[in-house]
């Protein structure tokens, strides 16, 4: 295997999603090669799957941007930011299973900010009846 490009970056489902579009739309494209023959399938069936998957769906370039800014005071590594964006966590539970060793490198209120932040920047999930998305509470004796 040859190195074609030193240029790589990680890319949210976001992006993966907005540049698949362009493709889908023809936009900078020139005409498939003998290399590409099953791209129109693959990009239209990546489309459909990232479309429906949430939270992708409700992102926004000036959302995942500004979350992305918002994130850098937490010292956390592009591949935790990138599962944060992706999955967009809204329990400390969760923070807890995307950055690593996070009982030691963040505190409580780090940790309360980082959900602040990812509320304040990407959507919640809405459901079928246009209510956002709520954490379900158990209470004592349901079982």
């Amino acid at each position: 295997m040859e190195v074609c490009s030193e240029n790589h970056a990680m890319l949210c489902n976001f992006d993966v999603l907005s540049l698949l579009r362009d493709i889908q739309a023809g936009r900078g494209q020139k005409k498939p090669n003998k290399h590409q023959t099953n791209l129109a399938t693959i990009t239209y069936e990546t489309i459909q799957c990232l479309e429906k998957s949430w939270p992708c769906a409700g992102h926004t370039a000036e959302g995942v941007a500004a979350a992305m800014e918002a994130l850098a005071p937490f010292g956390l590594t592009p591949a935790e930011k990138l599962q944060l964006i992706n999955h967009r966590p809204s329990t400390a539970v969760e923070i807890q299973l995307m950055v690593e060793e996070s009982e030691e490198r963040l505190t409580e209120e780090q940790v309360e900010e980082l959900l602040e932040v990812l509320a304040t920047h990407l959507p919640q999930e809405i459901d079928d009846q246009g209510q956002e998305g709520e954490d379900m509470e158990i209470k004592e004796g349901d079982s």
